[in-house]
């Protein structure tokens, strides 16, 4: 049922965990998919060769969301190559302990810049673009840390409590445009920026005990949330933060 042949992705963080699996997802609905990634070349390249295993066209972009110039000249590139750009997922961010009283304004401004002003961002730029074509659809990825927040971590809860705000706010600024923004918050996911907490067992395994279905998400389980977001099934879905946790945290 759902089908994006001839819609253009470009994906934030596309290169591993969430990012990746909604690449792949989204080109086996028939979308051609740009990723952009920071560092892992290799990652980039495989995400790739999946999507053009779904026979879609790929395109990988090395930028840093964090630098407003880089996020015009990757959207300049996708324009360039597909001519439009149907689909936004602002997945890329970064998760790091943070102790109150000893955190420093160094990791303060990371993690917001990454999570929070990277998201912005990219809206910023390709808001117009969307306009133009008068269709887009922008999912954000938030977390449960940004409605429950979270000890310990409260620079990644500010920044996603302020992603949760801004889709809040650009739903209703923009469906009149033909733009649909909405989010996705997941729980705890099976990826790389989480490694260090789950494969410790006895940790995994308090975690898992934690979620009430009982198990640590896939970045898969999270990926089918977003491709149905940037579906005409979500047509009457404006400015939703949909919960993607296992029933851990209960916020309509």
């Amino acid at each position: 049922m759902i089908n994006l042949l001839n819609q253009v992705a470009l994906i934030t963080g596309g290169s591993r965990g969430i990012g990746a699996a909604t690449a792949t997802m989204l080109a086996k609905a028939g979308a051609d998919v740009a990723i952009v990634y920071r560092e892992d070349y290799k990652s980039a390249v495989e995400v790739i060769r999946s999507i053009e295993q779904s026979g879609r066209s790929g395109f990988a972009l090395r930028g840093n969301i964090v630098k407003y110039t880089d996020c015009r000249n990757i959207a300049n590139k996708v324009i360039k190559k597909f001519g439009q750009i149907d689909i936004l997922v602002n997945n890329a961010g970064v998760w790091e302990y943070g102790e109150i009283g000893k955190m420093t304004e160094k990791n303060w401004k990371k993690t917001i810049d990454i999570n929070l002003t990277g998201t912005f961002n990219m809206c910023n730029i390709i808001v117009p673009i969307m306009k133009r074509q008068k269709y887009g659809r922008i999912i954000n990825i938030s977390s449960t840390a940004g409605q429950r927040g979270e000890a310990f971590h409260s620079h990644y809860a500010a920044s996603k409590g302020g992603i949760i705000a801004f889709t809040k706010s650009l739903g209703p600024e923009l469906i009149k445009d033909g733009i649909w923004v909405n989010c996705v918050a997941p729980g705890w996911v099976d990826t790389d920026m989480v490694a260090a907490e789950i494969k410790n067992p006895s940790t995994k395994k308090e975690i898992s005990q934690s979620i009430p279905r009982g198990k640590v998400g896939k970045p898969e389980e999270i990926a089918g949330p977003i491709v149905f977001l940037a579906s005409s099934l979500a047509n009457h879905i404006v400015g939703e933060i949909l919960n993607v946790n296992g029933g851990s945290t209960l916020c309509g």
